[in-house]
């Protein structure tokens, strides 16, 4: 697992990003972080994703098994892991959340996550996990697609430091950095998750975020909270507003 951190302290804070994307979504929230979090700050590629190893199998169980046995190594027992997930990393927060995989969070965040799943948009990630690495014959290429995949366009350029984590070049091409298999973990079970959790669980979503609306995901936690008037990686757009909704659960 490819990871990135720094601050120091016993207390931990983990950041898990979305489908498609790649740890490097968190720098802006990171480059506050000296300000803003006492302790230290964790940032890792998915399984699958970024720099990070491939799987064989990626199962909600097994992409959360390979994520705690990262995070392990850097829990402090004098300290306190906090878990901020965006997207389907909020879906992994909430699978720690359950304490079922070895590190037990005192507190989950989860930002952007997609609780309404439609047939057709399942049969697509399946369709998606089922087809090999498509090459791209130049890097800007490569990056435009992978900001689209990512949720990134319009937000990050194509030759930002974002961008271009999230391609790789072998001999074939340019192409994504990321395991088109990991599109096939299927549908989460984002309800029996909320229930299992033995922490406390915190959920939230910009007002502009097209992948959820807040009727759905109060359905499952009727403390949602609005994340202000940004769009789906609201952790891009606007890290201020989301170490303000850290803070204010900070006790």
């Amino acid at each position: 697992m490819y990871i990135e951190q720094g601050g120091d302290g016993p207390d931990l804070l983990v950041l898990l990003h979305g489908r498609g994307a790649t740890a490097a979504v968190w720098s802006p929230l990171c480059e506050q972080a000296g300000e803003r979090w006492r302790g230290r700050w964790l940032a890792m590629d998915l399984p699958g994703h970024g720099r990070s190893d491939q799987l064989d199998d990626y199962a909600l169980g097994q992409c959360a098994a390979s994520v705690a046995r990262a995070i392990r190594p850097h829990v402090d027992p004098a300290g306190r892991v906090v878990v901020l997930g965006h997207s389907f990393g909020g879906v992994l927060a909430l699978a720690l959340a359950t304490g079922w995989f070895g590190v037990t969070p005192h507190r989950v965040f989860g930002a952007g996550i997609k609780v309404a799943w439609t047939d057709e948009e399942l049969g697509r990630m399946q369709a998606l996990a089922a087809q090999p690495a498509r090459y791209f014959p130049t890097q800007e290429e490569a990056s435009q697609r992978y900001l689209k995949i990512s949720g990134l366009a319009g937000i990050a350029a194509a030759d930002s430091p974002v961008a271009q984590r999230g391609v790789v070049q072998d001999p074939a091409g340019w192409r994504l950095a990321m395991d088109p298999r990991a599109f096939g973990v299927g549908k989460p079970p984002t309800a029996e998750l909320m229930r299992l959790a033995v922490c406390p669980v915190h959920l939230g979503r910009a007002a502009g975020d097209g992948l959820v609306t807040m009727e759905q995901l109060r359905g499952i936690d009727p403390r949602a909270e609005d994340l202000g008037p940004h769009g789906h990686n609201v952790m891009v757009e606007a890290p201020v507003q989301v170490w303000r909704w850290i803070e204010s659960h900070s006790s």
